[in-house]
């Protein structure tokens, strides 16, 4: 089966924020930030919708109405970005309360409600699960988008924070409805919200969007990830740069690609029935960026798309990003059959399909009764909601031996055998998630709250040469089980999308001797000068956004043809940690003052990244332009640069950024869709601080190349 972005449109204009979880009904539910559904339709108090398939969907209404919002929330409160997890016998959502009763104006907390069912009622608690954060400056911190993980030291912890003073994790009580201990900050502000952890192969992957995620048809919101060992972090990016660096790290989750997608982010994960894991998310089409008016609010519809772990980390759809036509839809059933051997075991869905819920009555396990499916020869997996008795096994390919008891999770096949504690004050008499997968020479057994990237133990086997039959799935013991499948294991992509690369070098200038007629001027800049084999700019006291449009810019003419890569090496010392806004050089795509894109390497506040803005006419009655801007790598005060041009299916002009902090590795990011065909040049502005001197961007060259 298939689906197609967005995948909400059957139901809402936009959906965004998006948090989902699998229900004990066997449905997938899906909830979001409180904006309006649909253009011209009123706030809600976050939203809820139901699937089966991840293509036709029923909106279930909001989650609170004004009777039972929280008590505490100011009159005219918002509620954002909602978490959704399942333990303790009940669903438990964290969100977003951006005012509260104990202070005036702009006080944002993170509330908790909980319910009986994945669509309700909810019940929100009497207060904050996080209080206000004060800023010391008489206003607060960002105290925004929580994220909750269930970790292997069976501690639940909330991540939660944004821009304004970074995100941070604080343990919760064992009910999940306190805060507990001091909080730990993984990241460093001004560069992330929207966390979600989960994990994988004994590593702790953060994610966190950054830049602006409501810049309408600018806005560059991408996703970055970091792990560590730890669920307090620190987090580290693929290349060891760590989030809470002023050269801050992140490794790429996705970003915008030159279709019509822009602006991904706010994300969400799940693993579906074959093993597969996709990122559920919110995007902008820059075709039609407003819900309402331009300037009001962002339509951000929800996305699914497919994630894959490339070396380690999680890239959508293998680097490509956002997807605009059919893909694969997460797989939801097994259509396998099922049958008990021992008819006094009451196994009252032994009709129903492998995949269906088997409740109303669910499947009872008992004693030495045996419960099988039928199962492909190959890579398998089996996910089941359990309640748990005593010792549970399950029995893969006559081979495989994977065993739940009081205080392990072990897995055996012939003489190899691993384990995982489970933590002492696990509740087996709650429901909870077993999966027990094999795949390659790899097997797995995880015990988790949901299956959403959390867990209590994982016991992990590697044995050579391993070979499954196609022999039944077997269950041995004591438990009751829901949500049943079996399934042949997704196929894994391993290797990265091709990205461009350079050819034959077809112009360009090393700065060895004075400009020729190559180049020219948009306000020329006499402190710019050339020895030394470079090109030395003092930071101008001038910017190109928005009614500014005073800085000076140098391009030099392109090559023929539609694909080229441009290329620059910038020096650009802008110290670390301290507020330098917004000194930045480096490479521009003009059309005219209104309408570019720029990459540079920035000072923003604290931090030190490198920005690959866009600027453009929002609303051309009366001119006014909208500014956003994607991150892309991370900075250094040496940066290769490359802008790759080439034309879309639908002949747009794409011009998309890398940059590189060796000149050898790159790291490709997001791209941006103008009109016509831009002028490409360099830029040395942003110096509003009084430096004198002002600080020099040196460049070494500007080359051109063909693209491969």
């Amino acid at each position: 089966m298939t689906t197609t972005n967005p995948i909400d449109s059957t139901f809402a204009d936009t959906f965004a924020d998006p948090s989902v979880i699998q229900g004990r009904d066997g449905y997938w539910y899906a909830y979001a930030t409180s904006d309006p559904l649909v253009s011209g339709g009123p706030f809600g108090l976050m939203h809820m919708a139901r699937t089966k398939d991840f293509s036709s969907w029923e909106y279930l209404g909001t989650v609170f109405d004004d009777s039972t919002k929280p008590a505490w929330a100011a009159p005219g409160s918002f509620f954002w970005a909602p978490d959704i997890r399942y333990f303790g016998g009940r669903y438990v959502m964290y969100f977003t309360v951006t005012d509260t009763n104990a202070n005036s104006g702009g006080d944002p907390a993170i509330g908790v409600a909980t319910a009986p069912t994945p669509a309700g009622p909810w019940t929100a608690t009497d207060g904050p699960v996080v209080t206000p954060k004060p800023n010391g400056s008489g206003g607060f911190l960002g105290t925004i988008d929580p994220a909750m993980l269930t970790a292997a030291d069976g501690k639940r912890y909330l991540y939660y924070g944004g821009f304004n003073g970074g995100i941070s994790v604080t343990e919760l009580s064992a009910d999940g409805l306190q805060a507990v201990g001091e909080p730990t900050q993984v990241t460093i502000g001004d560069r992330y919200e929207g966390s979600y952890v989960v994990y994988r192969d004994g590593w702790y992957y953060f994610m966190g969007s950054s830049m602006n995620c409501c810049a309408g048809p600018t806005t560059g919101y991408s996703v970055f990830a970091g792990r560590s060992r730890s669920p307090r972090g620190p987090f580290v990016d693929a290349d060891g740069v760590a989030l809470t660096d002023s050269r801050v790290g992140g490794t790429t989750v996705i970003t915008q690609n030159g279709n019509k997608w822009i602006g991904p982010g706010h994300h969400a994960f799940l693993t579906d029935a074959a093993g597969q894991d996709h990122i559920v998310y919110h995007a902008i089409d820059r075709n039609k960026a407003w819900l309402t008016d331009p300037f009001g609010i962002n339509r951000r519809p929800m996305l699914i798309d497919r994630i894959d772990w490339i070396d380690g980390w999680p890239r959508t759809r293998a680097g490509l990003g956002p997807s605009d036509g059919p893909v694969a839809a997460p797989t939801t059933g097994s259509g396998l059959g099922i049958d008990s051997t021992d008819p006094a075991a009451g196994l009252q869905g032994a009709r129903k399909q492998a995949g269906d819920e088997l409740g109303g009555p669910t499947a009872a396990i008992q004693g030495a009764a045996q419960t099988r499916a039928a199962a492909p020869a190959g890579p398998v997996r089996v996910d089941a909601d359990v309640r748990l008795g005593g010792t549970f096994t399950t029995v893969v390919g006559n081979t495989v031996v994977a065993t739940v008891t009081n205080d392990k999770v072990t897995v055996t096949v012939g003489r190899r055998t691993a384990a995982a504690a489970v933590p002492a004050d696990f509740d087996r008499t709650q429901w909870n998630r077993l999966t027990v997968q094999v795949s390659g020479s790899t097997v797995t057994a995880r015990l988790s709250d949901s299956g959403l990237g959390d867990l209590y133990a994982e016991a992990r086997l590697t044995v050579p040469g391993l070979k499954l039959s196609s022999t039944p799935v077997r269950w041995l013991g004591s438990a009751e089980l829901d949500n049943l499948t079996v399934r042949p294991v997704a196929k894994t992509v391993t290797k990265p999308a091709a990205v461009p690369r350079t050819g034959r070098l077809l112009a360009g200038d090393d700065f060895d001797g004075p400009l020729g007629a190559a180049w020219s001027w948009i306000r020329p800049d006499n402190q710019a000068t050339i020895a030394g084999g470079k090109l030395s700019w003092p930071l101008q006291n001038a910017d190109l956004v928005g009614s500014g449009n005073n800085a000076g810019l140098l391009f030099h003419t392109t090559p023929p043809g539609d694909k080229w890569i441009a290329e620059t090496k910038l020096h650009l010392d802008t110290g670390e940690g301290d507020i330098r806004n917004y000194q930045q050089a480096g490479m521009v795509a003009y059309i005219d003052d209104s309408d570019f894109a720029r990459l540079g390497s920035v000072a923003i506040w604290r931090t030190r990244q490198t920005e690959y803005g866009r600027e453009l006419v929002a609303r051309p009655s009366d001119g006014a332009t909208s500014y956003g801007a994607a991150a892309i790598g991370r900075s250094a005060p040496t940066l290769w640069m490359r802008l790759a041009y080439q034309k879309n299916a639908a002949g747009e002009h794409v011009y998309r950024a890398a940059t590189s902090v060796d000149g050898k590795n790159w790291t490709w990011g997001a791209a941006w869709v103008l009109p016509e065909t831009a002028k490409i040049g360099l830029y040395a502005h942003g110096e509003f601080t009084g430096a004198n001197p002002a600080p020099v961007a040196t460049f070494d060259y500007l080359r051109f190349y063909e693209s491969r």
